[in-house]
């Protein structure tokens, strides 16, 4: 079965489902002649296999949504925070403009 012939039969079958009431079957047969639709030239229809193909949820779009979580290391903990009365001193460990 080519590309077009299963296109064809899968939109026969969505449209069975639809006048049955069985829109869960229709939306999913939808949704496999769009996977089916954007496949590559040579693909048989009969080939393709969208079941590991999940379409992303809106919560969780985005850049680098895909990737885990960075968890820290058992035991470690963050480094101290600088002391806060440091604004009179230079960085460069000597005095400031107008002190003698």
């Amino acid at each position: 079965m080519t590309k077009a012939g299963g296109i064809k039969a899968l939109r026969l079958a969505m449209e069975a489902a639809a006048e049955r009431g069985d829109f869960e079957t229709a939306a999913d047969l939808r949704d496999r002649i769009s996977l089916l639709r954007n496949a590559p030239a040579g693909t048989q229809a009969a080939d393709f296999d969208p079941a590991g193909l999940v379409r992303q949820t809106p919560g969780a779009m985005g850049l680098g949504t895909n990737r885990q979580r960075v968890s820290t290391p058992p035991g470690w903990s963050p480094p101290k925070k600088p002391d806060p009365m440091t604004t009179g001193r230079s960085r460069r460990g000597g005095s400031r403009k107008g002190d003698t």
